[in-house]
């Protein structure tokens, strides 16, 4: 479903698009994950769903159920994938301004590889 104030020309929709070039690390029919151009830490991977969402908020208003929960099952096993589950991880969604979002198409950073404690770079 398309939000009326999502904006088509976002960095994401166009790496979705494949016109702008990223490092795959998982990608179906509904989602994509790839590795952050500036990682935080040693792992620091982001998973988009490929529908036009703003952030978090319309991500769960407007997806359906099914894509919702594939989407959080897909990032558990990406998480099992970069063998994070027993050294530990961060989920981490900015929605709005305030809060840090940048890149106004909803995802999800998986960051990892290192001990985090307290902030965690300008996410």
């Amino acid at each position: 479903m398309t939000s009326s104030l999502y904006d088509e020309n976002n960095i994401f929709a166009q790496i979705i698009a494949g016109k702008i070039p990223a490092k795959k690390l998982y990608e179906d029919d509904q989602i994509l994950a790839i590795h952050d151009i500036n990682p935080v830490a040693p792992i620091h991977v982001l998973v988009l769903p490929k529908g036009h969402y703003i952030d978090y908020s319309d991500f769960i208003q407007k997806a359906s159920a099914e894509l919702i929960k594939h989407y959080f099952i897909k990032i558990d096993e990406i998480i099992q994938l970069l063998d994070l589950s027993t050294m530990g991880y961060r989920l981490i969604t900015n929605k709005g301004s305030e809060a840090g979002q940048t890149i106004f198409h909803f995802h999800t950073h998986i960051i990892g590889g290192r001990q985090l404690v307290g902030r965690v770079g300008n996410l």
